[in-house]
């Protein structure tokens, strides 16, 4: 359930999909409670996702209640006043579909896919829990041993999980994105019933949703169930736009040193602040995505992997990330596994000469035409999942973008020109606004790198 964004890009190259959706097959509506809908149209399977997404996040909680996001989405699939805990799975299990939900530091989404024509099924049960769960102390107790699990399985017990968490909260040291999504250890034992409520009654609101379905459905009908479940839900009065901590200037270079006894493999990961896409200004975020694919996207063909994996034998591994699906500033970063015999400093230094020759060379024009190529194919395969553009509709509208930005990505990266691609290095490569860390065993017990 918990979204892990910056580890799965360390773990893979970049990967740039947008919705290519032509915009007959996208409908868009508000309803008069502030509950915000997207209906994406495809009509080759007789097949439904509806999703339903809340503008808030772990970003969005109050300091000392860390994870509490996280926490409801699981306390979601307890009772409502219609429903036994349980009983939500199972009705979509029984129907031959299949439904889960995620936690991420904009959002929290919940969904099911399912045969078209239980749609509205899905809606008058989903509908239902947005006001009207039926918490226990039992339960609360019962699903906060389930998280703080959860926690030890994927953060405590894995040393990789353990220096992410501690880089981002070098990287962040005032905005609520240096709080781990799941939580601070110490308090999620506290989280109650109350913090729990108190989240879910400000923030799970028609005029805090975004609703999307894709798959084989009528615009309209979709839009007459939409106001018949979620239409006569009250929305929360006085709910503001997003109002959240800012960093302040970051005048000094960052680092650390993360050891474990069980690091298999050692690492170098450098991140910088970087801009989002905004809602009307992509261009930069564009120039940035297609930075990242040209640096680290590919280890045969990308700058980084051409030059320290293929032609020096100096990495074992490399990678450039950017996600710029943010509500506030993301991070640009690089990512090195040196390769045996060279230290970390090493293979730090080996990163750094390249980047810096890459500044002083440019873009190689034949190369970007490949990435932009790769785009194109991605964008065209792309097409065939709708729960993926689902996804990126949802995603977008919980992040401050609107459809029309989703809709104009695709030719903003299209446009990006060299020029564009070196003035977003040039913003972002400021050694004294990075974060660096190195990943490895304890010196002690170490006899290479």
């Amino acid at each position: 359930m918990l979204m892990r964004r910056l580890i799965a890009c360390l773990l893979a190259p970049v990967m740039m999909t947008a919705p290519a959706l032509s915009a007959e097959n996208v409908t868009t509506f508000t309803l008069e409670n502030g509950l915000e809908a997207v209906v994406l149209e495809d009509h080759r399977a007789p097949v439904v996702m509806h999703m339903l997404w809340y503008k808030a996040g772990a970003a969005d909680e109050d300091p000392g209640v860390s994870g509490i996001a996280h926490f409801l989405e699981h306390l979601l699939f307890k009772a409502t006043d219609k429903l036994e805990a349980g009983e939500f799975s199972a009705i979509v299990a029984a129907n031959g579909g299949s439904d889960n939900a995620f936690t991420s530091w904009d959002y929290t989404g919940y969904h099911q896919r399912i045969a078209a024509d239980r749609l509205e099924l899905m809606m008058s049960m989903e509908s239902n829990r947005m006001r009207n769960i039926r918490l226990t102390e039992e339960d609360v107790t019962t699903e906060r041993k389930v998280i703080l699990e959860e926690r030890a399985q994927r953060t405590d017990s894995d040393p990789g999980a353990l220096f992410s968490e501690q880089r981002n909260a070098a990287q962040y040291l005032n905005h609520p994105y240096g709080r781990p999504i799941i939580g601070w250890r110490h308090e999620m034992t506290e989280l109650s019933r109350e913090d729990a409520l108190a989240f879910y009654q400000k923030f799970y609101a028609p005029n805090s949703a975004v609703l999307v379905v894709a798959g084989d459905v009528d615009p309209a009908e979709v839009e007459e169930l939409a106001k018949k479940y979620y239409g006569p839900i009250a929305p929360t009065e006085g709910l503001e736009e997003r109002q959240r901590p800012e960093e302040p200037p970051q005048r000094v270079e960052r680092r650390l040193v993360y050891e474990d006894p069980q690091a298999a493999q050692p690492y170098v990961v450098r991140s910088y602040l970087a801009p989002e896409r905004d809602a009307g200004d992509q261009e930069t975020a564009a120039a940035l995505t297609i930075l990242a694919e040209i640096l680290g996207g590919s280890g045969q063909t990308s700058v980084l992997g051409r030059a320290l994996q293929l032609d020096s034998n100096k990495a074992v591994y490399t990678s450039a990330f950017y996600s710029g699906m943010n509500y506030d500033d993301t991070t640009f970063g690089l990512y090195i596994v040196p390769a045996p015999g060279l230290t970390l400093q090493e293979g730090e230094d080996e990163l750094d000469a390249v980047v810096a020759q890459f500044m002083e060379d440019g873009v190689d024009s034949a190369h970007l035409a490949r990435v932009k190529s790769q785009i194109r194919a991605s964008l065209i395969y792309g097409q065939d999942n709708v729960t993926s553009l689902g996804r990126e509709y949802g995603a977008a509208l919980t992040s401050g973008l609107t459809v029309q930005d989703v809709q104009e990505w695709p030719a903003i990266l299209e446009a990006v020109t060299e020029d564009d691609i070196m003035d977003a290095a040039r913003l972002v490569f400021d050694r004294k606004k990075s974060v660096t860390g190195w990943f490895r065993k304890p010196q002690t017990q170490e006899v290479s790198q």
